[in-house]
């Protein structure tokens, strides 16, 4: 392991519940930067770059907050 993944920023996984790591992709779409950012999010296997995986969850995060749970 390099010394530069001991001293960089810690990963984490986004959650889109989290007033905190909503606040680091606003600033992201402000300044299109991730440099000010204190975490790097880690990218879900399924997706392709961590922009769109942050707006998909944020889109079904507050799809179900405004109509519930999808039941099918």
């Amino acid at each position: 392991m390099s010394v530069l993944q001991h001293s960089g920023r810690p990963y984490v996984t986004f959650n889109p519940a989290s007033k905190e790591h909503r606040s680091f992709y606003a600033e992201f779409r402000k300044k299109n930067t991730w440099g000010h950012c204190p975490v790097r999010f880690i990218l879900a296997e399924d997706q392709d770059n961590v922009i769109t995986m942050i707006q998909t969850s944020l889109a079904e995060f507050h799809t179900a907050k405004e109509f519930g749970k999808n039941s099918s």
